[in-house]
């Protein structure tokens, strides 16, 4: 997971791995929001501020690239969402620049 913010603008990015708990370079498909069935992929939302009215929306379309560079990330996020608010489509570009990538403690898949 990556969030960032500034000023009540957003993007949170969820990436789910498959089976695996490695981090896979290479584009990765979007999600949609409650996908359980997909095995590989990339939940993208974003917030922001029009004049004092926040807006949000999932992306439904697009992808999110995944980059390694010396067990460091960048993570770019691409793609068009759904604003009911603004009545209409909305484009994001994204980027997390020189993410680490911390190791967890525990493996979160199931074992036989």
């Amino acid at each position: 997971m990556l969030q960032g913010s500034s000023d009540g603008n957003g993007v949170f990015i969820w990436l789910r791995g498959g089976e695996t708990d490695s981090l896979a370079g290479g584009p990765w498909p979007l999600l949609q929001r409650g996908d359980t069935l997909s095995p590989r992929g990339g939940t993208v939302g974003v917030r922001y501020m029009l004049n004092a009215v926040a807006h949000g929306l999932p992306l439904d379309s697009g992808a999110v690239e995944v980059r390694e560079t010396a067990h460091v990330f960048t993570v770019v996020a691409r793609g068009t969402g759904h604003e009911t608010m603004a009545a209409g489509r909305v484009a994001l570009e994204a980027s997390f620049d020189a993410v680490p990538l911390e190791t967890d403690s525990v493996s979160c898949w199931p074992r036989p």
